[in-house]
């Protein structure tokens, strides 16, 4: 039963890998033959003073698009895991953003937000009509607001899951003692919900590393290079300079750093094997 998605990601996932661990020690523009080059590609990336900017910028979206998605999801999540149903109605509205494509969202929030002909002007909004996209402080956080409101649906709805696997006798239990939902929630909702936050938070995490159809299509790394993070910066690199080996150099730190947060993320989060209820 295995076997097949066993085969898939050998085949997508292993293979694509390694070839591209393999290409980073070669020089390549795309096109031509295929030349060894050691390991000059992996010394002239970490030296170039673009990969520690491009990893902050990255790190910034991530960690500030974390904090935005995290309360919010959780929020909603224990919101939509009522039974009334009105509830399930919103859920599904909340969960349209989702369904949109990244680079179609980028390039309507790029027309809403234009100084010119956007959704500022248009109403005479002057606390709108800004240069969103032209200004380094203020692109950043368009696009942690963008990717946010295209994913807060996705992690709601794991952590609507989530809280309705926690056993209902823990709240009645609560509500005889006089705890109110503020302190049914921070009391028994974010402490059952430890393990739904360690992968919610994975995703994010992880995710964030590979954003680019939305920053490529909204700002292109821009203004200058501000919203420049490491997936856009892999294909600069690669499609737009041939510079396959260096390129891969990005992809290869991509994966490690991926891995690398993952993999914290579940110490953090401790062993499944826990004393935990979550899910009895």
């Amino acid at each position: 039963m295995v076997l097949p998605a066993l085969v898939l990601f050998i085949v997508f996932g292993v293979v694509p890998l390694v070839g591209v661990l393999l290409l980073s020690f070669t020089q390549w523009d795309g096109l031509g033959a295929i030349h060894n080059a050691g390991l000059s590609n992996w010394k002239s990336v970490l030296s170039d003073s673009q990969l520690p900017h491009s990893i902050l910028v990255t790190f910034e979206i991530m960690i500030l698009s974390w904090l935005v998605q995290t309360p919010m999801s959780l929020l909603l999540g224990t919101f939509l895991a009522g039974r009334q149903r009105y509830r399930a109605f919103l859920a599904v509205l909340y969960f349209i953003p989702l369904l949109l494509s990244s680079a179609a969202i980028a390039i309507t929030y790029k027309a809403l937000l234009d100084p010119n002909f956007g959704l500022g002007p248009g109403l005479h909004l002057d606390f709108l009509t800004q240069d969103w996209l032209g200004r380094s402080d203020l692109a950043v956080g368009v696009v942690i607001f963008i990717v946010s409101w295209q994913f807060i649906p996705f992690h709601s709805l794991i952590y609507q899951g989530g809280v309705r696997q926690i056993p209902t006798t823990m709240y009645e239990a609560a509500s005889i003692d006089g705890a109110g939902r503020v302190r049914q929630f921070f009391s028994i909702t974010v402490p059952q919900l430890k393990y739904t936050i360690i992968t919610s938070s994975t995703l994010m995490v992880v995710g964030s590393l590979t954003f680019f159809d939305l920053i490529f299509v909204l700002t292109a790394g821009g203004p200058g290079d501000a919203t420049r993070v490491l997936a856009l910066d892999m294909y600069k690199r690669g499609f737009m300079s041939n510079q396959m080996g260096p390129a891969s150099v990005i992809a290869a730190l991509i994966v490690l750093l991926g891995l690398a947060l993952a993999l914290l993320l579940r110490r953090l989060g401790g062993s499944a094997t826990a004393s935990q209820q979550e899910g009895a």
